[in-house]
């Protein structure tokens, strides 16, 4: 086994220095002749390649393989010949063709296993007298009134010399009756492109002309060129490349279970009607169906355009009947097919997002009844929802049991046997309050019919338990205020209170004196206002200064019955500056709700019976 595998290593060697002699001895697969013809002129260099090596004759990446060219005339191998011939693998290349070169050439591929023959035909012929350019040239057509180009028919010669790594250089000429006269890159409308191609700008009548390129190289130290002619023919009727404006890559959505259209629109720049052909695709399959029986299908339309492009609008309409799951999130391609280029758009299609606004309209609708349900809630009961947020949270208030104070409010009202006294008062201020305030609120009150010790000086007992309070209650009626003529000794003792007072006070500026003496004047009325009761007077008195003049002590009136205009002028000036500084409390108004722990009515700031804002007496 092994020598027989030698022996065949041997013979292919043989077979491949040329030992072996006349390939038409050898049992070769003919392909016979090509049909291509290689042409050429004398003195230009012509380019033979054979098709053998392919993948069509053999594995030509698994099996070596070797190439030789033989003349079929003399049955003599072709090799390397310095300005004459050159030999690379598959290709024969003639350096200066003559008219004796017009022939057969045999390509012979040679294997381990076999071998393979294929003819070649080089025709030379002779230019025309007169005439620039090659005798055949290929006829191309360009469009008038765009820009257009011509292609250079040498590209398989370009291909190889840059799979030579070989430098080269292209030039074009244009055909006069003079000769041949080159074109000169970016003059007369003409410039040299990629891909051997010559642009023409605005393509004219003028431009119908003969057209020759010419490559010029080095191969194996010889300096050839090679050179094709082209007739060109300018052409009235154009069609450009397409333009697909219709869809834009955009994304779509649109509801499942809904009739779905999408159009496709693609523009022509032409003069009479193009060669387009407009189909949709979907995920690579082409959608055909025009019936519109279907569930999917396409059909067209075409329309004329002038202004200010001329050409045609070609529009194709994909339609879903249905719209189902398995249609979304994928791509739908519009494709136009053309000889001048196939461009494509698509768009992708999305269901639509869930219709928020049925529930955002219920929820801002839920959140409205709810807000006026609980602004009801709170005016209804307010005073619970403080008391109990009180109890909850005491941290949120101020711990006044360090400020040395006994009670939240002294209650001042009119005493037994005087002005503004009745049994309503009396069980107001003994029954109400107690229940109300103390034991419903946790307030604690002075209240002098109770909590007065016996024996004790007005005068101490007054001082003593107002400097102990937090606030104080003044309660009146409309006859409170209204006896005259108190007797000299108490207008005597009410101005030793209010000396008594100034001593205290007697750290504060000189504009602090003054008010006080104006304040003074006002609140005793220069002693011509005279009251039998003393302890209210006291109280009056004590509870002004501080309210008025030092600010120590806040003062809440409240009236136990409607005061008119002409019952308030006469009430003294204090209390009328107080009330219309900062209201009263109307407790005469609704008392039966007021009695359950509702909100009371109150005479606003600076007015006179009115009750534009409310109050209640939690908040003492």
């Amino acid at each position: 086994m092994g020598r027989w595998s030698t022996l065949g290593s041997l013979l292919f060697f043989l077979r491949l220095s040329g030992i072996c002699t006349g390939f038409e001895q050898e049992n070769c697969t003919n392909y016979r002749l090509q049909f291509e013809r290689v042409y050429s002129v004398p003195g230009e260099v012509a380019m033979l390649n054979t098709n053998l090596a392919s993948y069509d004759v053999f594995n030509i990446s698994a099996v070596p393989y070797n190439i030789t060219w033989y003349d079929s005339k003399t049955r003599q191998e072709i090799s390397n010949e310095t300005g004459r011939t050159v030999v690379r693998g598959e290709t024969l290349w003639f350096l200066n063709t003559t008219l004796d070169d017009d022939e057969e050439y045999v390509s012979v591929l040679r294997t381990p296993s076999g071998c393979y023959r294929q003819n070649t035909m080089l025709i030379v012929e002779l230019p025309v007298p007169g005439e620039c350019g090659r005798p055949r040239k290929a006829g191309q057509t360009i469009t008038k009134g765009v820009t257009d180009y011509l292609g250079c028919p040498l590209k398989e010669y370009i291909s190889k010399l840059k799979s030579y790594k070989t430098n080269f250089s292209l030039m074009w000429y244009n055909h006069r009756y003079n000769g041949c006269v080159l074109i000169v890159d970016g003059s007369d409308g003409y410039s040299y492109e990629d891909n051997a191609r010559l642009k023409i700008d605005k393509v004219e009548t003028k431009n119908q002309k003969n057209y020759t390129c010419t490559l010029t190289f080095t191969l194996d130290g010889t300096v050839g060129s090679v050179s094709e002619s082209i007739e060109a023919w300018v052409n009235a009727k154009y069609s450009l490349t397409p333009q697909v404006r219709q869809p834009a890559g955009e994304i779509i959505k649109a509801p499942i279970g809904s009739n779905f259209s999408q159009l496709c629109q693609v523009f022509v720049p032409c003069v009479g009607k193009p060669s387009v052909y407009v189909v949709w695709s979907v995920q690579s399959d082409f959608i055909m169906e025009t019936n519109s029986s279907k569930r999917v299908y396409t059909s067209e339309n075409l329309t004329s355009q002038t202004d200010p492009v001329e050409g045609v609008c070609m529009e194709h309409v994909l339609t879903i009947s249905e719209l189902q799951e398995k249609d979304y999130n994928i791509n739908y391609t519009c494709h136009a097919f053309s000889a001048r280029g196939n461009p494509q758009s698509y768009f992708t299609l999305l269901p639509t997002d869930p219709d928020m606004r049925l529930p955002i309209v219920m929820i801002l609708g839920n959140v409205a009844v709810l807000f006026i349900v609980s602004v009801i809630i709170y005016y209804l009961f307010k005073v619970d929802i403080v008391l109990c947020f009180r109890r909850m949270f005491p941290v949120f208030y101020t711990n006044t049991d360090s400020d040395g104070k006994l009670y939240d409010a002294y209650v001042a009202y009119s005493q037994p046997n005087t002005e503004g006294f009745s049994n309503e008062v009396e069980a107001f201020v003994l029954h109400t309050l107690p229940e109300v305030l103390e034991k419903a609120c946790g307030y604690k009150l002075f209240i002098a019919d109770r909590d007065c010790i016996p024996g004790m000086a007005i005068v101490d007992s007054v001082e003593e338990n107002i400097q102990g309070s937090r606030r104080l209650l003044l309660l009146y009626t409309a006859s409170t205020f209204m006896r005259k003529r108190l007797t000299s000794s108490i207008s005597s003792n009410n101005n030793n209170i209010a000396k008594s007072s100034d001593s205290r006070d007697s750290t504060e500026n000189s504009e602090s004196k003054k008010e006080s003496d104006r304040s003074s004047n006002m609140s005793f009325d220069g002693g011509e206002e005279n009251y039998p009761d003393s302890r209210q007077q006291l109280e009056r008195l004590a509870a002004m200064h501080r309210s008025l003049l030092e600010g120590s002590l806040k003062v809440i009136l409240v009236e136990l019955e409607e005061i008119t205009p002409a019952q308030l002028a006469l009430f003294p000036e204090s209390v009328r500056h107080l009330r219309k500084k900062q209201g009263a409390v109307c407790w005469w108004k609704n008392q039966s709700r007021v009695l359950e722990g509702d909100e009371v009515p109150y005479a606003g700031k600076g007015q006179e019976g009115d009750v534009p804002e409310k109050a209640t007496l939690l908040n003492v």
